[in-house]
């Protein structure tokens, strides 16, 4: 049987019009403890933003959406939190935040390999 470990993610919600509270899931953040792993994948709908919002920022959106890939990777792309480890810079990334771009709730469960967990969900909860 292979090991596996605990892991978390969040989903990445992309909220066009916050007086309407609409939003839609725009990428995942998994972070694993046990393997010093945080990263982000982002799958932006333009079609559905636009439909949401058809003056919406999509440019702007798509800058907000790599910071969070860049706070992830760490390193000069993850700006204040370059020197941050991999929890602490899940955590900045999971705070709750009124901005177009929003971290859902956290939930948990086991993998062997948080890689390939990352790709798994955006594929079942963003694509």
């Amino acid at each position: 049987m292979t090991k596996r470990d605990v892991f978390e993610y969040a989903l990445v919600r992309v909220v066009p019009r916050m007086e309407r509270g609409e939003c839609f899931n725009a990428g995942v953040i998994v972070y694993c403890r046990a393997h010093t792993y945080v990263a982000a994948r982002i799958h932006l709908d333009e079609a559905k933003l636009l439909a949401l919002d058809p003056g919406a920022d999509v440019a702007g959106v798509r800058a907000a959406l790599r910071g969070v890939e860049g706070v992830c990777s760490g390193g000069a792309d993850a700006g204040q939190a370059a020197g941050d480890d991999a929890g602490r810079r899940f955590r900045w990334l999971i705070a709750p935040r009124s901005t177009v771009v929003q971290p859902g709730p956290v939930h948990t469960g086991l993998t062997a390999d948080p890689a390939a967990e990352v790709e798994r969900l955006l594929d079942l909860l963003v694509r």
